[in-house]
């Protein structure tokens, strides 16, 4: 199914009336996925909106109101201020979002991933089997890092994903999973890890004028071998070349919960002169990502491109401001779909892309029970975009 001038011909009937609940920590991007689902729905020609199944089918806001009563101890409940019976809902949280606080024994103690999850799990709780269908939006997967065991230790995003199913949770809905495998964890519940590639082609051709897309002048590199697969993707849509780091650890010590990374080893062909794009799905203390943008400067490449799904900035944005200044890096572009510092805002070369309204076609089109295939697999809307971008029909 077709996307023309941002909207989608859905004419099934919907799996129920529609609710989406953003908890706290998610209240602003919720807020234009919102804006979103009420524009569509009230320019949308549909025969069916005096049909009884379509009943709240066009409102002034999809949004289900819910407070999460927080007790001087920590502990907290979770509240739905309003009838959720019978509804289609769709659940947004950030577990990344650490500006959100909370009093715990007098003192302000910020979020955590865990904290997150548990608001979660209270707002699902609360709802009490009443929805006709559950669906969680996570965009940063909870535990995703932690995805497989290689010793005595906790499989943490295993044990999430089992328990919101049990919890009655039917899809779960994610971004760039750090490995999509662990949906084998639940194999009989819908599970979808999506990668924004349209949205960062999209941020990086509206900010930047004179890049020439072809294989001569660019190329796409994963700084690991687990990302290859969205660098092949990328390449393969835009027509460019692709190489790859591989990470030689140390795997004698263990450094902050992982082995230390000894070198990075480039394979591919050079990439002197040209436009590199590298893609990843997160930044976490930036270390490595840096390090491979190093590397290809040594081999003579041109402008370097950070793409990456998450940026969490973990050591904060000093490291990346030297290599800005140094001209290691030109533009780092990021998406919404977790908390962004104000500081990260401002800086000169960062580009946010805005998630909110790929979200709310996610949300419009399963609440129709419509398939997300041309969703998921943005190659025509790329190419388009990259058509246009040559002809100079792109503007910033």
């Amino acid at each position: 199914m077709a996307i023309h001038a941002g909207k989608r011909k859905l004419e099934t009937i919907p799996v129920g009336s529609l609710g989406v609940i953003p908890l706290r920590g998610c209240r602003t991007l919720g807020e234009q996925v919102d804006r979103f689902l009420v524009n569509w729905r009230t320019e949308r020609e549909n025969e069916h909106k005096n049909n009884p199944a379509f009943a709240g089918y066009q409102r002034d806001s999809y949004l289900i109101s819910t407070t999460i009563a927080r007790f001087g101890s920590g502990e907290a409940k979770g509240m739905i201020n309003e009838s959720i019976r019978g509804m289609d809902l769709y659940l947004l949280v950030d577990i990344c979002n650490y500006s959100m606080t909370y009093r715990l024994c007098g003192r302000e103690n910020h979020m955590s991933p865990d904290d997150h999850y548990q608001d979660l799990k209270r707002i699902i709780a609360a709802v009490g089997g009443k929805a006709r269908r559950l669906t969680v939006i996570m965009p940063f997967l909870y535990e995703g890092r932690q995805h497989k065991r290689s010793s005595r230790e906790s499989l943490d995003c295993a044990l999430a994903l089992q328990e919101l199913v049990h919890m009655g949770v039917d899809n779960i809905v994610t971004f760039d999973a750090h490995d999509a495998r662990v949906q084998n964890a639940i194999p009989l519940s819908g599970f979808e890890t999506i990668t924004p590639a349209y949205q960062f082609i999209k941020g990086l051709l509206y900010h930047t004028k004179d890049l020439v897309i072809d294989a001569q002048h660019m190329a796409v590199v994963s700084p690991d071998e687990g990302g290859m697969s969205r660098a092949i993707y990328l390449a393969n849509v835009m027509g460019l070349d692709m190489g790859m780091f591989y990470k030689r650890r140390d795997y004698t010590r263990t450094e902050n919960g992982k082995n230390p990374i000894v070198a990075h080893e480039f394979l591919g062909s050079s990439v002197e002169g040209k436009d590199v794009l590298v893609i990843d799905d997160m930044i976490s203390s930036g270390d490595g990502i840096l390090e491979v943008a190093k590397e290809l400067k040594r081999r003579k490449a041109g402008r370097i491109f950070l793409l990456v799904t998450f940026g969490l900035f973990t050591r904060g944005l000093e490291s990346f401001d030297r290599a800005y200044e140094q001209g290691i890096i030109s533009r780092v572009l990021t998406t919404n779909c977790i908390y962004q510092p104000p500081e990260l805002l401002e800086r000169d070369y960062y580009i946010s892309c805005d998630m909110s309204k790929y979200i709310a076609f996610i949300i419009d089109t399963l609440n129709h029970d419509s398939s997300i295939s041309d969703l998921l697999n943005p190659n025509n809307r790329i190419q388009s975009l990259v058509s246009r971008y040559k002809a100079g029909e792109v503007s910033s």
